[in-house]
């Protein structure tokens, strides 16, 4: 008797028990929760401020633009962004894949796409303003004399050695005052480049405007680019068919370093 009144207080203080302690996991549960809510919240929190402070330091510098933002036609190919350049790896500096360019620059172009546009053309983008740290990095690889990588598709007849001699390299671009452009041209239909006779930065007189050795369309290309570009305010660079800078450009004597971003 005392046996089974023994079993019966345990099996009903095991009832009166076992709630409270439900009780307790889910006032445990629901407090774990609510912590993992206020985590997220502080961490969204921080990554809105960490957004923000890296919008606010993206700010260029006054007399810059993005180009797309002034010609969202111009279409680009950001060569030093990518793998395919003569160097074959991105260059310092290109953080980003957007042409950025002197806003009087970006103006002229404007002008210029809607010439090409009404023809059936557009221009398209190799490399714009350019980060004096770039540059520097073209000089470093040109020193590193058995870096070869990309020699077959660049630079086939000229010994690396002579690149800072022929002037193909140098410690200073005018890309790095914001108001050269290096392009070309496409179809837009079709979307493919022009045939300009020379690839974008070959090393060589195949790239000289007026080279002779290229067929008759070759050089009629060139020519139509050269033309609206020399009559609406650029200067051609007479090594490079693809080359031009502002007239007048606003930063003439200043070489930028800030990164493109």
């Amino acid at each position: 008797m005392a046996e089974n009144k023994s079993a019966g207080v345990v099996k009903v203080s095991c009832s009166i028990i076992a709630p409270k302690i439900n009780n307790y996991f889910c006032f445990e549960l629901i407090n774990y929760i609510f912590c993992i809510f206020d985590l997220m919240k502080s961490f969204i929190q921080s990554l809105f401020l960490v957004c923000a402070c890296s919008l606010m330091s993206q700010k260029l510098p006054d007399g810059f633009v993005y180009l797309h933002e002034v010609a969202p036609s111009i279409q680009k190919e950001l060569r030093y962004f990518s793998k395919n350049n003569f160097i074959g790896k991105p260059i310092d500096g290109y953080q980003r894949n957007y042409i950025i360019i002197s806003s009087k620059a970006a103006k002229a172009l404007k002008k210029i796409q809607q010439l090409f546009l009404n023809e059936g053309y557009s221009l398209k983008i190799f490399d714009a303003y350019r980060p004096q740290r770039a540059v520097a990095h073209f000089v470093r690889w040109a020193y590193v004399l058995e870096d070869t990588l990309m020699k077959k598709q660049y630079y086939p007849d000229i010994s690396k050695s002579e690149l800072f001699k022929q002037g193909y390299i140098a410690t200073k671009s005018g890309h790095s005052r914001g108001s050269t452009v290096d392009l070309t041209l496409i179809n837009t239909i079709t979307k493919a480049e022009l045939d300009m006779g020379s690839c974008y930065d070959f090393f060589g007189i195949q790239s000289h405007p007026f080279h002779k050795n290229i067929s008759e369309k070759q050089i009629e290309n060139r020519m139509f680019l050269r033309k609206i570009m020399t009559s609406n305010g650029f200067t051609p660079f007479e090594n490079e068919w693809w080359h031009f800078t502002l007239q007048k450009e606003p930063f003439a004597r200043t070489y930028f370093n800030f990164p493109i971003y």
